[in-house]
């Protein structure tokens, strides 16, 4: 395993970092404890939850996912070995069985002790705000476009400053962004440094994949600049760029086959693309998702990879990914590609 540290911290994580997002829905509580075991005994130390999971959202499982994790601390006593992420979820009205109320003071530490509670942890190591409050694009959105109806009202300072009594609290040690925009990235950062008593974002989990590199466009220089680091999910797209819907094939327990409205990277222009790395990769010998994954843990601004899988076969091709080195031919490879179906699924 390859390690690296937090930005602006003397914390060692795992460039592959095990996310949980199917456990309690795809995977039972005894599968993602199965998921844990492998991943910490092939030296990953970093794992990333929230509120929210597991995923597809619904009023009778958020939440599952810390469940499963706690009980996972609780049975190893060893909280100490593991690096903790987690978020807080954004307004949407998807999710308003969880809380309506955004990044209110209240709202943020109803979801800090919540989350506390399930982990089964007197502390979270990175707390995340999961997507923005206001209006903007993410989640599939390519471009933004100005809504005259958003009455967002600035409260970024009151979020920071609640973010920071829950660290005074030793409840959180850091805190990041997700979903987030360059716009909303350097907003924070500007506040944290005119108002030096407020902690500063350290990492920012937005997509990032051969099929969405929109990272690039922006949020790429603001995290050398800034020092401010991708946690990259989605780096295989939901399974896509695993090449098994090639074909039109839908396995019986795939994402896109379970969940079908989850449409984002499953278009013409993707599948098209989808169907070029696949044949790139190939050329090489190397199979399509390790392929995909060394691309993004290759990348400069990265801090880490989110990886997801719901068997452990994925899991270990997954991991072994962080072992793969991409040849100058193979990435020229992908460059070409790139060019012809820049960001296909947004």
């Amino acid at each position: 395993m390859e390690y690296t540290n937090l930005p602006h911290t003397k914390i060692e994580v795992s460039k592959i970092c095990l996310g949980t997002m199917t456990w309690g829905n795809q995977n039972t509580e005894a599968e993602g404890h199965e998921q844990m075991d492998f991943a910490l005994d092939k030296g990953i130390n970093f794992f990333d939850t929230a509120e929210l999971y597991p995923i597809p959202a619904h009023p009778d499982r958020h939440s599952a996912t810390e469940k499963i994790i706690g009980t996972w601390f609780k049975k190893k006593k060893n909280r100490e070995k593991i690096v903790l992420a987690s978020k807080i979820v954004g307004k949407d009205e998807l999710t308003r069985f969880i809380r309506t109320t955004g990044f209110s003071r209240e709202s943020i530490i109803e979801a800090v002790e919540g989350s506390l509670m399930r982990l089964q942890t007197d502390y979270i190591d990175l707390y995340q705000l999961h997507w923005p409050e206001r209006n903007t694009n993410y989640f599939g959105k390519r471009g933004y476009q100005h809504d005259i109806t958003d009455f967002w009202e600035d409260n970024i300072h009151q979020v920071l400053e609640t973010l920071n009594d829950l660290i005074h609290e030793g409840k959180i040690l850091h805190v990041g962004l997700s979903n987030e925009t360059p716009w909303g990235v350097m907003r924070y950062l500007e506040e944290s440094k005119v108002h030096a008593s407020l902690p500063r974002m350290i990492t920012i989990q937005n997509p990032y994949s051969l099929l969405n590199r929109q990272f690039e466009i922006g949020n790429s220089e603001v995290s050398h600049r800034e020092k401010i680091g991708l946690l990259a999910y989605s780096p295989l797209a939901f399974g896509v760029l695993s090449g098994k819907y090639l074909g039109g094939m839908q396995p019986a327990t795939a994402r896109l086959t379970l969940f079908p409205n989850y449409t984002r990277y499953d278009s013409e222009t993707a599948t098209k693309a989808t169907e070029k790395y696949y044949r790139l990769a190939q050329e090489h010998n190397i199979p399509i998702a390790k392929m995909a994954l060394a691309f993004v843990n290759s990348r400069p601004f990265l801090t880490s990879t989110i990886i997801g899988a719901t068997n452990m076969r994925q899991l270990k091709e997954n991991i072994e990914s962080i072992d793969l080195k991409l040849s100058d031919v193979v990435l020229q490879g992908i460059e070409k590609i790139h060019n012809e179906f820049p960001n296909p699924a947004p």
